[in-house]
């Protein structure tokens, strides 16, 4: 599923009006070349480990997790990917912070606030 963020954290961490991401199970991938690192923040009453490459700096991906654990989801940077040419959102969400330039789509799904996972919609990849 990729969703697109609008709440003002992504707003900054993007430099842009948004965030987006891919949120696939934390089992499904594996990193090759240099090991990101990492920083901890925390937002809307959960804590995230955000990776990031050494070299350049890039957000990768982040990760939500609680003292009892990581969640089962990892969430990466879209634009990251070597093809970018499929990424869609197939949702908004925290769009009560969205920049009021912004129009959506009469078929676009969108959330005021954080909606739960089963209402948000699946996307796979053409």
């Amino acid at each position: 599923m990729i969703y697109a963020c609008h709440c003002t954290i992504c707003q900054r961490q993007s430099g842009g009006a948004f965030g987006m991401a891919a949120m696939f199970g934390g089992g499904d991938m594996t990193m090759t070349g240099i090991a990101p690192a990492h920083f901890i923040r925390q937002g809307h009453g959960r804590k995230f480990r955000c990776y990031f490459c050494l070299e350049c700096g890039t957000r990768i991906y982040h990760q939500w997790f609680t003292e009892d654990g990581d969640f089962p989801f990892v969430n990466i940077k879209p634009g990251t990917l070597d093809d970018t040419s499929w990424v869609r959102p197939g949702c908004h969400v925290w769009t009560q912070h969205a920049q009021p330039w912004i129009r959506f789509l009469d078929d676009d799904v969108v959330f005021r606030q954080q909606p739960g996972f089963e209402e948000m919609p699946r996307f796979s990849r053409p």
